[in-house]
Parts: C-alpha cells; sequence; structure tokens
C-alpha cells in the first residue's frame, strides 16, 4: 500500500488515529454534560442541550480549545478531562507503528487540533513526545486542519514535500482539505472509538491496524478501500 522509499515526512493526527477516540467522545457527549448540570444544578434535560452546543462548533478552533468551553460553559475543563484521564490510551498497534517509524527515519510530525491545554494532559500518560520530531497544534498556527490556509501555515514551519508526504487522520473533511493541498498519500482510520462502530471513508483508504502498512505485511491486510 506504501512505498517507504517514497516517504520522507510522515504527518500523525492524534486523537482517532493514534490514540483511542473514545476518551474523547466520552469526555464530550457524555462526562461533560452530565458534570455541567451537576455544578450547574440543572435538570438531565439540560445535557442534551450541551450536547447540541458542543457539536455546533464541529471543524472551528472552537470545538478543539478547552480554553473556550471554560469560559463558555464557566467549568474547569481541564479538572473535568482529569476525571477521566483513565481513559486515554493509544489505539492498538499505534506504538509499534511509531518505533518502526523511529527506526526507519522518516521526519515524524504530529499534526493535531488538539490545543496545548490537551496536549499537556496527553503527552505525559503517552509518551507520544518520544517518537515524533515536532508538535503543530492548529491552535499554534491559527486555522484547524479542515483549511487550507493550515496546510500552507504547517509549510512555513514544518517544510514538506506534499508528493513525498504520508498523512495519516480519522476525519474524512481533514483529509479533503490535505487531498486538496496536494499531500499525496493519505490514510484514514476505520475504527477512531474501539467502543463505537467502523466508520465509513468512501474516497480515502482506511486502516484497521497500521501494520498493514508495514514492509512485509501481506497485500490486502488491514485496508478498507
Amino acid at each position: 500500500m506504501i512505498d517507504w522509499r517514497a516517504i520522507d515526512t510522515v504527518l500523525l493526527d492524534m486523537d482517532g488515529t493514534l490514540l483511542d477516540l473514545h476518551f474523547d467522545s466520552h469526555f464530550w457527549l457524555e462526562h461533560l454534560p452530565r458534570r455541567y448540570a451537576e455544578l450547574h444544578r440543572l435538570d438531565e434535560a439540560s445535557q442534551e442541550a450541551i450536547r447540541a452546543r458542543i457539536l455546533r462548533e464541529q471543524g472551528t478552533l472552537n470545538w478543539y480549545s478547552l480554553a473556550y468551553w471554560s469560559r463558555e460553559l464557566d467549568v474547569d475543563i481541564v479538572a473535568l478531562k482529569r476525571e477521566v484521564q483513565h481513559l486515554i490510551g493509544l489505539r492498538s498497534d499505534a506504538l509499534d507503528f511509531l518505533r518502526w517509524l523511529k527506526r526507519a527515519h522518516p521526519r515524524v510530525v504530529l499534526a493535531t487540533n488538539a490545543d496545548r491545554e490537551s496536549l499537556a494532559l496527553k503527552l505525559p500518560l503517552t509518551g507520544l513526545e518520544d517518537y515524533v520530531d515536532a508538535i503543530v497544534s492548529s491552535a499554534d498556527l491559527g486555522v484547524p486542519k479542515e483549511a487550507q490556509e493550515f496546510w500552507f501555515l504547517l509549510q512555513e514551519v514544518e517544510p514538506f514535500d506534499p508528493a513525498r508526504t504520508l498523512f495519516i487522520d480519522d476525519n474524512a473533511a481533514v483529509l479533503e482539505s490535505a487531498r486538496e493541498y496536494g499531500i499525496r498519500h493519505l490514510l484514514g482510520i476505520k475504527q477512531p472509538d474501539s467502543r463505537r462502530p467502523e466508520k465509513e471513508l468512501e474516497e480515502f483508504i482506511a486502516l484497521d491496524r497500521f501494520a498493514a502498512i508495514l514492509p512485509g505485511e501481506r497485500p490486502g491486510d488491514g485496508e478498507d478501500a
């Protein structure tokens, strides 16, 4: 699936790609609405209103900003995340893949929409920093990965040749944006959240296991056209 001789740079998403999205799904759609209602002494009906309010920001920087939601909801989002931080974990064979990349020596960049507060929570618990050459947050650049401008700004801080770059992300809108920019090698993730059904990515190959793209894997294993 991947000719590694043609790859100089690997851009990797974090949540849903390297990390199991279950933590984020559970926090934003279950834990936060419930704790918000408790802290503000509201009834259970308010939880659905909070979910809807959160989902309205999907695809924007606000969606990914812990500071924004702390202000908007008048709660300490980081403290609430720490209540369920035991759910933060790597996806299946992500660590094996990162170890292989470190031996193979392409430049590996974590390109994430997670803001710096999210990174400060997750990096110490996962050790991702040990396996990447750089970390770029969309909050640093001022635009989310869904926007074309993100890729131009990323190019300024982390130069890469789009024709010799592999980008893996679980978000179809982000993959489409990367394709529009010209990144040649694009892969999605079949099941970002281990507790939820597999996703359909009609226009992108979706990985079940990272091992499917490593040298020596049988063609077709773990892929979904």
